[in-house]
């Protein structure tokens, strides 16, 4: 099951700036391993369930996982062969 946001506030968002990726934060809040972004960056639902039923796979019952990402931003496309302006296009994501 892929995660997205019950409600928001605005079904659109601008994209903004990405912040510098913080490397002072490297302590476990759950757990004895984790895994470490090594840069800043989006990620998607689709990312983040792939990467989780992986780890899910390798661990086999044998541990417990905590995700602490989650996907808050929505990405919108515009569908292909159309032409520029007009307008902001749908919600893809």
């Amino acid at each position: 099951m892929l995660l997205q946001p019950k409600k928001t506030k605005y079904r659109k968002v601008q994209k903004g700036k990405l912040s510098k990726f913080n490397y002072r934060s490297s302590q476990l809040n759950f757990g004895s391993i984790g895994l470490k972004a090594a840069q800043s960056g989006t990620i998607s639902a689709r990312q983040i369930e792939a990467a989780r039923q992986a780890i899910v796979r390798k661990i086999n019952r044998k541990g417990k996982l905590w995700v602490r990402a989650f996907p808050t931003l929505p990405v919108t496309a515009k569908p292909t062969e159309v032409r520029m302006g007009k307008g902001k296009g749908a919600v893809s994501h």
